[in-house]
């Protein structure tokens, strides 16, 4: 270490200076970065605290302070409990799961497949699959295009117009291509030395490295999966078939009425303030359980799968 030391000192005093776009920034650069910070902490998290507290309020309090609460006088989870009960939420929320984990693992599968097929040289066909894929990644079909052909297939007023019109990603596909290309190549060539087939190679060598690009991956299906609502208003004609999203969008934009339907009577909630803010909670809590847990592979997923490709 002292050697280390001496060897700086002798290269000159410009040695330990830090570079021009390394130099610490000015009090007031970082006072400014601080507020903008704090500004933007709380545009996200006083909304949110509103919603909840709203969600989490008696209703008296809500209706006397004109729809909103920003701190429950007494904690209730009596809104949770009345769209949980079996009702119209209840079953939209097991929609949304059903469809959400279904659609993510076929998706990844697919995508999976597919990129590693396409970054390997020499595949018969693969240059034309990718341009293919880059056409459609440039130029995505329209509304009426994809409502003609789901409905040519058979597929409308079924769960599976949900998931196969978007069962691949082109930017998804392009990123784990990317990365997959980005394994060295010397650890293909040694599998195939041991006698590995294509199959084994992608389970046991490929997919190990790349658990980072498919978590990422997997994060942006379920994403959208979950907040997707406007397919159900378009291929679906039963309500009752429809995802948590567009029950909600209905419900909270629309004014929709939600009826009680474990009651025998049919009544229709009181309180429509409360309701509204718990399907909006429980439309938001899923995905920000789950971002936590992804966010380390962020950098490491994206960037580099778009790098390489």
């Amino acid at each position: 270490m002292s050697l280390a030391l001496e060897r700086d000192r002798a290269a000159g005093p410009g040695r330990h200076e830090r570079p021009a776009w390394m130099e610490k920034p000015h009090p007031l650069t970082q006072v400014g970065k601080a507020v903008t910070i704090a500004v933007t902490i709380a545009l996200v998290v006083i909304p949110f605290w509103v919603v909840t507290a709203t969600s989490l309020a008696p209703d008296q309090q809500v209706i006397d302070n004109g729809g909103w609460a920003l701190w429950p006088d007494s904690f209730t989870f009596e809104a949770y409990e009345k769209i949980l009960s079996g009702g119209v939420v209840t079953r939209a929320l097991l929609v949304s799961l059903g469809v959400t984990v279904f659609g993510t693992l076929a998706s990844l599968v697919c995508t999976v497949f597919l990129a590693y097929a396409l970054a390997r040289p020499g595949v018969v066909g693969g240059k034309p699959v990718m341009l293919m894929v880059l056409f459609t990644f440039l130029f995505p079909p329209g509304i009426i295009p994809s409502f003609l052909v789901v409905q040519s297939l058979g597929l409308r007023n079924t769960y599976w117009a949900l998931v196969l019109p978007v069962l691949v990603n082109a930017f998804n596909l392009v990123v784990v291509r990317g990365f997959f290309q980005g394994i060295p190549e010397e650890l293909y060539e040694a599998a195939r030395l041991d006698g590995a087939s294509e199959l084994r190679t992608l389970f046991t060598i490929v997919l190990p490295l790349s658990k980072a690009v498919i978590a990422v991956v997997g994060l942006f299906y379920a994403v959208g999966y979950w907040n997707d609502f406007f397919r159900a208003v378009l291929y679906l004609d039963d309500a009752s078939m429809w995802p948590l999203q567009t029950v909600m969008r209905g419900y909270v934009n629309q004014g929709t009425s939600l009826t009680d339907t474990a009651s025998t009577e049919g009544t229709v909630i009181s309180a429509p303030q409360t309701l509204r803010m718990a399907v909006v909670v429980l439309g938001t809590l899923p995905i920000l359980c789950v971002y936590p847990f992804v966010q380390r592979y962020f950098a490491k997923g994206v960037l580099t799968g778009a790098v390489k490709s």
